[in-house]
């Protein structure tokens, strides 16, 4: 019988597998989702609408009631189309599968979502990465331009807000390198609900733009629904490479409910970057910690040993993010997702406890 090195392909057994931590009986502040349930009421009538449906029945193929929902509540351009994926990261999947093949390249700043690179590389896709310009995590607009010019990427991911470092890059930036790219640039928005700016409406004024957005740092982490939109051309194309009936009943119509009752979820976005900004001034006040401002649900901070720190945190009891060793520019750098008020304190217990202070 073969065996895997002979069967599997050289680049995917150098690959590591993408590791998830056990939350269990943990304070959960690692995964950037909402900390927010529904109230009775609402889960009662969500349950009324999960009674409705046909679990024997194949889910919609198109989704098309949700993408309904999804264009009015994102304000998606009357003339964009959209597809929809099991989570952002089967849309990375199919454009990174889709365009793969005849040197075409995959560009994007880093440190950003590791799953650019990693889906990259499991489509066999030529992967190249610049680094973020200076402490403030800034897009280098030189080089990003040079590097545009030099290898003619047939690909660009650019989050924004940034994960994980929290921050917007700067539009004229952005927009420049939308201009330069001779491939598809997609702005990834999945912190839009704790932003200030996107690139939503711009769809018709680029037709190389494509928008991403997803349900999960909303409050609907578990039903893994994520969303591409931009010109009809590319995503007929992108079209062919999706999976018949990825999104399952039970998320359809959880995600249809939901985005029916929109205003709770921007309730709870609201409050969370309200806490935002708490978190974010009670860790300015730590005399050893470095913390960089957020436009996200997220805070990402320095500490002087941020190992230690983080293994501290978790035999308390919290579980945050250690992004020490993922690139150089997050030298002993933490991440923490902005939870309820009490999450948070206990959580700045925790952290002063560690930090000795």
């Amino acid at each position: 019988m073969l065996k895997p090195e002979q069967l599997f392909r050289a680049e995917i057994r150098d690959l590591s597998a993408y590791h998830v931590q056990d939350a269990a009986d943990y304070i959960k502040l690692d995964a950037m989702e909402n900390p927010y349930t529904w109230d009775d009421e609402q889960k009662q009538l969500w349950l009324e609408t999960l009674a409705e449906v046909s679990v024997n029945r194949y889910p919609d193929p198109g989704a098309e009631q949700l993408k309904a929902e999804l264009r009015r509540t994102m304000q998606v351009p009357d003339n964009s189309a959209i597809i929809l994926g099991n989570g952002s990261d089967e849309l990375i999947q199919m454009l990174a599968l889709a365009i793969a093949g005849a040197g075409h390249k995959l560009l994007t700043p880093e440190p950003g979502f590791v799953m650019y690179r990693l889906l990259a590389q499991i489509a066999g896709m030529e992967y190249v990465s610049l680094p973020l310009q200076n402490s403030n995590f800034d897009l280098d607009k030189a080089a990003m331009l040079a590097a545009i010019k030099k290898h003619q990427p047939a690909l660009v991911f650019l989050a924004y807000p940034n994960n994980p470092t929290g921050n917007l890059f700067e539009r004229s930036t952005v927009e420049a390198i939308i201009q330069a790219t001779p491939g598809l640039v997609v702005v990834d928005e999945a912190y839009c609900a704790f932003a200030q700016d996107s690139f939503m409406a711009d769809l018709e004024k680029y037709p190389n733009l494509l928008v991403m957005r997803t349900v999960s740092k909303i409050g609907l982490a578990g039903l893994r629904v994520g969303m591409l939109a931009g010109d009809t051309q590319w995503l007929n194309e992108l079209e062919k490479v999706r999976l018949p009936y990825n999104l399952n009943v039970l998320s359809q119509a959880s995600a249809i409910f939901a985005l029916q009752h929109y205003e709770r979820l921007t309730e709870q976005t609201q409050k969370i970057c309200k806490d935002r900004e708490a978190l974010f001034q009670a860790l300015k006040a730590m005399p050893p910690v470095q913390v960089w401002p957020s436009q996200a649900n997220f805070i990402l901070f320095r500490v002087p040993d941020a190992p230690a720190l983080f293994a501290s945190l978790k035999q308390q009891g919290i579980l945050i993010k250690n992004l020490h060793g993922s690139h150089s520019l997050l030298e002993n750098c933490l991440r923490v997702t902005v939870g309820k008020p009490d999450e948070n304190r206990l959580f700045l217990d925790a952290l002063r406890k560690g930090l000795g202070i």
